[in-house]
């Protein structure tokens, strides 16, 4: 690789985002921001119920809490990173600033896929083996999981970004994304990326492949154990207790997989539709998902109903 073609990365970046489509841009504009608006007051309404309401003083609750907490810092690092997309034509964003972006939304999506396995051993064990579950599940088992979740996340990421800051990057630092996402960064860059690529499928293998095998088998366990409880009435309300967990699951890996699996166009028309397709689906991913969360467990959810309507009214009432 001829060198004099490198340019400083602390020269930053210029995110296309929606560039070639401008007629989309202002509509995306205000249906990201309206939806990013949900995420703040859904996400932030749970998190204040989880803390105020004792009756939701539980671990499944504790850990609710920690993913909404979790999905306001993952779209925090990157919506208003999209939302300057559409307003400025090739937004600029500098190298420090890319690096940071990157950290977090690493961070937090390998925390959410190590936290939801977490979810899933915690619905286990109150369906599967409910007279241990307070012996199991006690504060001083499952404070510390949740921490392992965070910590597991944070170290993924500091590996990933680490390498990434390595790398020589050539051209005009151009990034045919709303944000610094690792799959086009790489892309610029100079020098051999095997590592990364490495890095990255290891990484894929412990927080992606190991957390879906985990909490497949878990719910085979435990729709094994719904299915042999005699009433019906009974089987209502042990699948109830695990439903919202388990449509969040769906929805989080469904898009995840969607989004990486599925096949690559060749014709050059063909690219131009899925390059926009790609972008569309990470949005998606990046903003759907976290709205999404809040809704599934208020509306599948009688406790977190009950704290909600609590909530409000004890607002009303100091007024």
């Amino acid at each position: 690789m001829n060198r004099s073609n490198e340019t400083s990365p602390m020269l930053g970046f210029v995110l296309l985002g929606l560039f070639a489509h401008p007629k989309l841009e202002k509509t995306f504009f205000v249906l990201i921001l309206l939806m990013y608006l949900v995420i703040l007051l859904g996400n932030g309404v749970l998190i204040l119920v989880t803390i105020l309401d004792s009756l939701l003083d539980t671990p499944m609750y504790f850990f609710l809490g920690n993913l909404s907490f979790l999905d306001i810092c993952y779209t925090t690092s990157s919506v208003p990173l999209i939302l300057g997309s559409f307003l400025t034509p090739r937004k600029t964003i500098s190298f420090s600033a890319c690096i940071v972006q990157m950290f977090l939304s690493f961070a937090m999506g390998a925390t959410e896929c190590v936290l939801l396995s977490v979810m899933a051993f915690d619905r286990y064990v109150a369906i599967c083996s409910p007279l241990r579950y307070p012996v199991v599940m006690s504060k001083a088992a499952y404070v510390p999981m949740a921490v392992g979740s965070w910590a597991a996340g944070i170290t993924n990421s500091v590996v990933q970004t680490s390498l990434a800051m390595r790398l020589p990057f050539c051209g005009d630092n151009v990034i045919n994304h709303f944000t610094c996402e690792i799959l086009a960064v790489l892309k610029l860059a100079c020098a051999d990326i095997s590592i990364n690529v490495i890095s990255m499928v290891v990484a894929n293998m412990i927080f992606l492949a190991l957390p879906v095998l985990f909490i497949f088998v878990s719910y085979i366990f435990i729709i094994a154990t719904i299915l042999r409880i005699p009433s019906t009435e009974g089987r209502r309300k042990a699948f109830s207790t695990c439903s919202a967990h388990l449509t969040v699951v769906i929805v989080f890996y469904g898009t995840i997989i969607f989004m990486y699996g599925k096949p690559k166009s060749k014709d050059l028309l063909g690219a131009d539709k899925q390059d926009l397709a790609d972008k569309l689906i990470s949005l998606f991913y990046g903003v759907v998902t976290p709205m999404l969360n809040p809704i599934i467990y208020s509306l599948r959810n009688k406790d977190v109903k009950a704290a909600v309507r609590n909530l409000v009214a004890q607002k009303h009432l100091t007024e």
